[in-house]
């Protein structure tokens, strides 16, 4: 689930494994990084692991209503997710999560839905990394694509896993570091495929005869800022997510796959490598959502281990390891 990475050519290989969560090396010098941040993982090295997340709400927007339900109670959310990184070069990687969810509610007759929701993969390639002055201007593009890995049921929102929607995204990102301080913008545009429901027939803002929901584009812009260093990132993040098109939560009603689902969300990430276990990174973090449409005002937290396999040969290994040590 996010460190600076800067050609070989340019500096030494850091010693990072940020997949925006905790991150384990083995004892190579490299970095690695998410899909959202300023970060590539270098050439033939492989980051993967596990994160946590956790989520919790007990009011929620109703279109622009800000409100409770005593049926729902506290809405939880829970998922494991695998996830890696591989460095096809060093300035193109390929990404991957696999996220198990688990939901529930703490009243009503909802009952508890847990599976694999949908896998999704990415390919992050950094064209341009220009020295300007005071610091580094890296320009990354990305495409990415997710699709159910189970036959989930999607019609029970919010404790239904996932909107069991295909989807592909797009997205352009800007990074700029200064010494320590670091500023990342980007925004991601999402084209969603249809869901299919359980039944044959539904009302949105009219009668529907199908089990095929029409779902509305995502468009996503992020900013992130703070602190960088070989063995602490501390960071923001403001993130606004707009559904474009959809319509609102009908008056007591339950939510719906193609609602407009709108969400404003700050959150902190933090990263520290123990430096007396080389490679040994501990990685946390924070979320709220400050402002929505259509969804819960949810908190969440999560954390995770991660693991660098150094796929190099012997041969390259070891001109990697002479690069560093003239650049020491």
């Amino acid at each position: 689930m996010p460190f600076v990475f800067k050609s070989i050519k340019m500096i030494q290989l850091y010693k990072y494994c940020i997949l925006s969560f905790i991150a384990i090396c083995l004892s190579v010098a490299a970095n690695a990084q998410t899909d959202q941040d300023g970060l590539m993982m270098n050439k033939d090295l492989f980051c993967t692991g596990i994160v946590y997340n956790a989520s919790n709400w007990n009011k929620y927007w109703e279109g622009k209503n800000h409100r409770e339900n005593l049926n729902l109670g506290t809405v939880s959310s829970r998922s494991v997710n695998l996830m890696g990184n591989y460095g096809i070069k060093d300035n193109l990687n390929f990404l991957f999560n696999v996220p198990y969810v688990s939901n529930n509610v703490s009243a009503g007759t909802l009952h508890a839905m847990s599976g694999l929701q949908d896998a999704s993969a990415w390919l992050k390639w950094m064209p341009i990394e220009k020295e300007v002055k005071n610091g580094y201007v890296s320009i990354y593009l990305l495409g990415g694509a997710s699709t159910p890995l189970s036959d989930y049921i999607v019609d029970y929102l919010p404790v239904a896993i996932g909107l069991k929607s295909n989807t592909l995204s797009g997205r352009l990102m800007v990074d700029y570091q200064a010494g320590n301080f670091t500023i990342t913008a980007s925004e991601t545009y999402t084209v969603r495929g249809n869901t299919r429901l359980e039944r044959n027939s539904y009302y949105t803002t009219s009668a529907i005869i199908s089990n095929q929901v029409d779902m509305p584009n995502t468009n996503t812009v992020s900013l992130r800022s703070g602190y960088r260093s070989n063995w602490l990132i501390a960071e923001m993040i403001l993130s606004d997510t707009k559904t474009l098109g959809g319509f609102d939560i009908t008056k007591n009603n339950m939510p719906f796959p193609s609602n407009r689902m709108n969400a404003t969300t700050i959150a902190a990430n933090l990263k520290y490598e123990i430096q007396k276990v080389p490679g040994l990174s501990l990685v946390g973090g924070a979320s709220q959502v400050i402002k929505g449409r259509n969804i819960g005002q949810s908190t969440g937290f999560y954390s995770g281990i991660f693991y660098i396999l150094n796929l190099q040969t012997k041969e390259k290994k070891k001109q990697t390891t002479n690069v560093s040590t003239e650049k020491n």
